[in-house]
């Protein structure tokens, strides 16, 4: 099959890289050309683990080719798909001009049958606009050629999003057409062949599902970090709690994890559309409303947690963050929990050395001079009056603790993930965490 992509983001480039392992030809669209140019040559504009290799693989393989022009690949392919941005409005909104800008162009392009497909995170209703903006231009040529819209959400974790491609829970697909059923189920044939699920349903259930997928999951980490906050109060281990409640196979342990709050391009992005739409249709989502205010309130424990520990007497300290990035697998820092705190300690008056394995680059482009960047975790910390860790990469769960210690100017550890336990109280540390 023949296929383009427009929008060579995150969702849009792992998409089309492993439509492309699938057997698909692929063509990428996206309207820089600086990106498309440096994805000729091999240089990946994300980090996401083995999809330099597969982006690598495609493109050798001739079945993955980058270009800038939608209107000049169309002729040649018979689905499109739509993953360019939908970033929020100052409202909560998502932002879908782009997804019309693409829509417009298909209107003003097509020559044959072509089905469109909304990979992007959009809002109910979102694919009626699609068909709309299609159908004006067609009108505006004066010509009649068929298409259909469907809805294809993507559910990719970062850090793991070539699995998740290949061997994910569930695909979700959303059509009013059999020619658009028929195109898509041929499309995901090697996955259906593997036994994987693909759900079909009708458009705006599909459209729904991304959000009420991410807003569950959202859901989850805000409780379960009010509980830890209650088990501070009250003496309880909320490790132990997340452990038994985690057991219920009701409930499951996934995303029970307590700690510093949620980031990254979707959570926060897809609560707060979420609670625009229902606010647009009469509707209001007090749990959603809640949702977003623990999240918010989260994300300045750790600061709270410090500032406690000294009395407020914090200017002038010296700090160590540990873990930039919303979390371990990708160097995204949007809405990260890093970026609050680093922005209180600063406001306080404290020296920052930061650390991250992966997102240095992206933090240097966020947080320029305001604070220092070190070469390893030991390096961050010298001198320093605490470490917060704040993201869990595997790269700091086992550090030698002696050292530490001893380039430290005060042993203080404040776990932000609660992945550290009492042994490196043995090393002499005084350790918070979540929930303690």
């Amino acid at each position: 099959m023949r296929i383009a992509v427009v929008g060579i983001g995150y969702v849009g480039l792992v998409s089309a890289a492993c439509f492309a392992d699938l057997g698909a030809e692929v063509y990428c669209i996206d309207v820089d050309q600086t990106k498309i140019e440096r994805l000729k040559q091999g240089i990946i504009p994300i980090y996401e683990p083995g999809l330099d290799e597969l982006v690598k693989r495609g493109f050798e393989g001739g079945r993955l080719h980058f270009g800038t022009s939608l209107a000049e690949v169309l002729d040649k392919v018979e689905i499109v798909f739509s993953a360019v941005g939908t970033p929020a409005d100052e409202d909560g909104s998502a932002d879908l001009r782009y997804v019309l800008e693409v829509a417009k162009t298909i209107g003003q392009s097509i020559n044959n049958y072509c089905l469109i497909v909304t990979k992007s995170t959009v809002p109910v209703g979102t694919a009626s606009l699609v068909r709309e903006a299609i159908q004006r231009e067609l009108d505006k040529r004066g010509v009649q050629i068929e298409f259909d819209v469907a809805s294809n959400p993507e559910f990719l974790k970062e850090g793991n999003a070539i699995d998740d491609f290949m061997k994910p829970d569930r695909v979700v697909v959303g059509t009013d057409s059999p020619r658009a059923y028929d195109l898509m189920t041929k499309l995901y044939k090697p996955i259906l062949l593997n036994n994987f699920r693909v759900l079909f349903m009708d458009i705006r259930s599909a459209e729904m599902t991304k959000y009420a997928a991410n807003a569950m999951l959202a859901t989850r980490i805000s409780f379960m970090n009010e509980i830890a906050n209650l088990c501070k109060r009250v003496g309880a281990n909320v490790n132990m709690v997340r452990r038994g409640i985690g057991s219920d196979s009701r409930i499951g342990s996934k995303f029970l994890y307590p700690g510093c709050g949620y980031g990254g391009s979707c959570f926060p992005k897809d609560v707060k559309a979420l609670i625009h739409t229902a606010k647009e249709y009469g509707c209001q989502m007090q749990i959603l409303d809640s949702v977003e205010a623990v999240n918010h309130t989260q994300k300045r424990v750790l600061f709270d947690m410090f500032a406690e520990h000294y009395s407020g007497e914090i200017a002038g300290r010296r700090v160590a963050v540990w873990g930039l990035a919303f979390k371990p697998g990708t160097d995204d820092m949007r809405e990260a929990p890093s970026l609050v705190l680093i922005d209180a300690l600063v406001q306080a008056g404290c020296s920052v050395r930061v650390y991250d394995p992966v997102a240095m680059k992206e933090a240097k482009r966020r947080l320029g001079n305001r604070v220092e960047y070190a070469r390893d975790i030991y390096d961050c910390v010298l001198d320093a009056d605490a470490i917060f860790h704040v993201t869990e990469w595997k790269e700091f769960r086992m550090p030698n603790w002696e050292i530490i210690r001893r380039t430290m100017h005060t042993p203080l550890l404040i776990d932000g993930r609660n992945v550290f336990d009492s042994t490196v109280d043995e090393h002499g540390f005084t350790r918070l965490s979540i929930g303690s």
